[in-house]
């Protein structure tokens, strides 16, 4: 099987001809980026980022046309935060008058049992994300406020909230409940919700669309890899397993985060260390992961620490990318066993779209499995999706691009539009 040419694949987009472009904010607990994005073409026209609102230095940076601005402003919050960014648009570029602003798309990461598709955003819509906070008091509470001011500076185009947990809202029902006491799972919303679900159903869909073959034939594995690192198991463009759970704590080993760990520990650590659970919370996912293991969680300089001299910090960085990369192949395991056919295998976001070592060790051994990647394909670098496998194997092997501020785009537009997905 190989990759269409960009000519011949199938543009389900091709509707959205007559738009300008879409403003994508993504408010985080102590930041606001941004990007202005093509929703057909799909190039981010320009994009930006302030950093550390609240604190007395806040770095900016906006990006359009080519060139890159950077700045230290004080900014006190989001509502100042998103004036700024408006101002950075009219002085450096673009007008977004002139860019006419179709919509605009908010990520929010968590949508609980509520929001199984993109919304348009009312106030019933912001109290709802503001009800769910207790499932994401960091990210929750910061995605309110941001759109609220955002409405409020841009109330005459129609804002759009997309969820991170959105695309995981099909999960069968055995697959998203714990075994946990019913009555109080349901009291208190304690179920799988997934996150990351912008990112793997855009992955998804690409796959289908640079293969030439419909989405509902493939049964596909995605394995998105960044700081936060999450899997899911596709049939038919409908997702049967995810990695994260309630939080995006559970599953993977990630950069700062446990990933799966024994419940217990919290016991232990409570019991015996004296940790509070605040602590506990802190130290799985701020102080654990690959930096937990090796004392950074940057791939690059992890793997730059397990081929040093240093043998105590060798050994340790070296451990840290065992660990990682035997979780991964535990998943990829049973993510098999799950689908009973896997079609495709796709790497993607920072680490899987760059680490080739990571990508070829994890997939070492699992040659019974139909997996393996060419030597030289592998280390190929693109932008482009590319396939990394040799032509032997059962499965494709695939490394694919992620791009969620796309994919928020273009549900922005089928939301305002009513245009099928």
């Amino acid at each position: 099987m190989s990759i269409l040419p960009e000519s011949e694949r199938p543009n389900p987009y091709s509707a959205y001809g007559a738009h300008g472009s879409v403003l994508v904010l993504n408010s985080g607990s102590s930041s606001l980026k941004y990007q202005l994005v093509n929703p057909v073409g799909g190039e981010a026209i320009a994009s930006g980022v302030v950093e550390r609102i609240g604190e007395s230095s806040s770095p900016v940076k906006h990006s359009y046309g080519g060139n890159t601005t950077r700045r230290e402003e004080t900014v006190a919050d989001h509502g100042e935060a998103l004036r700024l960014a408006l101002g950075l648009f009219a002085e450096l570029g673009p007008d977004l008058e002139r860019a006419s602003v179709h919509a605009v798309g908010h990520r929010v990461v968590h949508g609980g049992s509520v929001f199984s598709a993109p919304v348009l955003v009312d106030d019933d819509v912001v109290r709802k994300i503001r009800d769910l906070s207790p499932l994401a008091p960091l990210h929750n509470p910061a995605n309110a406020t941001g759109i609220e001011v955002a409405r409020e500076l841009m109330g005459d185009v129609p804002h759009v909230a997309v969820f991170d947990t959105a695309f995981f809202q099909a999960l069968p029902e055995h697959a998203y409940t714990y075994a946990l006491d019913r009555a109080v799972a349901e009291e208190h919303g304690v179920r799988r919700y997934g996150f990351h679900g912008t990112s793997h159903q855009y992955v998804v869909g690409k796959v289908a669309r640079v293969l030439g073959r419909r989405v509902q034939d493939l049964n596909q594995i995605v394995l998105h890899l960044g700081n936060g690192a999450s899997a899911s198991a596709v049939a038919g463009g409908v997702p049967v397993e995810t990695s994260m759970g309630l939080t995006p704590l559970e599953g993977l080993v990630m950069g700062t985060r446990t990933g799966d760990i024994d419940p217990a520990v919290v016991f232990h650590l409570s019991r015996n260390a004296g940790m509070s659970i605040d602590e506990i919370d802190d130290l799985f996912n701020k102080r654990s992961g690959v930096k937990g293991l090796a004392g950074e969680n940057d791939f690059r300089e992890v793997r730059r620490l397990a081929e040093g001299e240093d043998p105590e910090a060798a050994k340790a960085a070296r451990l840290a990318l065992d660990v990682y990369e035997h979780r991964l192949r535990k998943y990829i395991g049973a993510y098999h066993a799950v689908l009973g056919r896997v079609d495709v295998l796709a790497f993607t976001a920072g680490v899987g779209e760059n680490d080739a070592a990571v990508r070829a060790e994890v997939l070492d051994g699992l040659e019974p499995l139909g997996l393996s990647v060419d030597p030289d394909r592998n280390a190929g670098r693109s932008d482009e999706p590319r396939i990394i496998s040799p032509s032997w194997t059962s499965t494709l092997v695939m490394v694919v691009p992620t791009n969620e501020e796309l994919a928020i785009a273009r549900q922005c537009i089928e939301v305002v539009d009513g245009l099928p997905a």
